[in-house]
């Protein structure tokens, strides 16, 4: 008899399939979007439903939570921004043609990616939108954003072309472009994959974004000058998800109001930019043990985390909106497509959904 694992919550009252999950800064609470078009927030303690959200009037796509609000968006083509306390809508975003693909909330903005081939930036506290990016000629799928502070080094561009910061956006063409938030122009058209771009990843201090496609590669660029800086074969098949974290040693910024916490890898407290109980920045001081941080990231730490990785297989099926192609199954390397010369190659179906294999037929992009 071999040993199984036991699940610690049981969490059953959704009446449809999960499409994403978003979890608190601090790890207590796990917001959920289901295709039974409503969306939960869970006590992660014991398993309990603290809120409900329902309004949309088709399945949730994709979920965000903040520490005040949660924000959930949906083929219904509208964004909403939940009170995590009551339940109520306290926003409906509206102006979508098409299904709601992703949402990204960061400073004080809501960025929106949909099958309208269009991403769009709206303030958190207003229903407006403030800035539409057209340029995509297929349905818009992840959201990056790199915020003005990030980019203090980027000298070659006039400073008010900078003062919104950089928008990073992934499409079904098969390409990804950086947009000026202020101007709403697009700064840069990244163009190097064969396949449909289904996830991004930003290294903000080292200005690079990677990007991982149907084509089966992972590519890195310098999203200043659209450079491609390195590609990464390996994979056999679509790359669904990916995670970029920081290289040891490097800065972290302070927060504003620091608070302790204790980092698994010391027996000290220490100065956190999170409340999430996990080492994010080094350690004021060294771990009186050589047992390794369970980050990788704290002084004196037997091993180093590395700079990126890609989920689990268990982290993948938690995602069961990530976005892939309904191709058949190859066995081997996969063979590089090419395009016509002059033409852009346009991906092999314009409709994704459900990585697994899922039946449901969304709109064309």
């Amino acid at each position: 008899m071999g040993g199984g694992v036991s699940a610690l919550r049981v969490c059953a009252d959704h009446r449809g399939g999960i499409n994403w999950l978003s979890l608190s800064p601090d790890g207590q609470r796990l917001l959920t979007g289901s295709e039974d078009g409503t969306a939960r927030l869970w006590s992660t303690a014991d398993g309990q439903c603290c809120a409900l959200f329902q309004g949309h009037e088709s399945y949730v796509t994709f979920c965000q939570l903040e520490s005040e609000a949660a924000f959930t968006c949906s083929a219904d083509h509208t964004v909403r921004k939940w009170d995590v306390l009551t339940g109520q809508c306290l926003a409906v975003y509206r102006g979508h043609t098409s299904i709601v693909n992703r949402i990204l909330v960061a400073d004080r903005q809501l960025f929106s990616s949909s099958y309208d081939r269009t991403a769009r930036c709206w303030s958190v506290d207003k229903e407006q939108m403030s800035r539409e990016f057209r340029g995509h000629r297929n349905c818009v799928l992840p959201l990056a954003y790199s915020a003005p502070r990030d980019l203090h080094s980027a000298l070659c561009e006039r400073d008010e072309d900078m003062a919104g910061g950089l928008l990073v956006t992934g499409s079904t063409d098969g390409t990804a472009k950086v947009w000026q938030v202020a101007s709403g122009c697009c700064h840069r058209t990244l163009r190097g994959h064969t396949g449909a771009v289904l996830c991004l990843a930003l290294d903000t201090p080292g200005h690079t974004a990677f990007t991982g496609s149907t084509d089966a590669t992972v590519r890195a660029w310098d999203i200043l000058s659209g450079e491609q800086l390195r590609v990464f074969r390996e994979h056999q098949g679509s790359v669904i998800c990916l995670e970029c974290l920081p290289a040891v040693g490097t800065p972290v910024p302070a927060p504003s109001t620091p608070s302790l916490e204790c980092c698994r890898g010391c027996s000290v407290a220490m100065p956190s930019s999170s409340t999430a109980s996990r080492c994010t920045s080094r350690c004021s001081t060294r771990p009186p043990t050589t047992a390794r941080c369970a980050s990788g990231t704290c002084a004196g730490s037997a091993s180093p985390a590395p700079a990126a990785r890609f989920p689990s297989a268990a982290a993948r099926s938690a995602s069961t909106t990530g976005w892939a192609a309904q191709q058949p199954r190859r066995t081997g390397r996969p063979r590089r497509e090419r395009s016509p010369a002059g033409a852009p190659r346009r991906p092999a179906v314009s409709c994704f959904r459900c990585w697994e294999g899922g039946t449901k037929h969304l709109e064309p992009g």
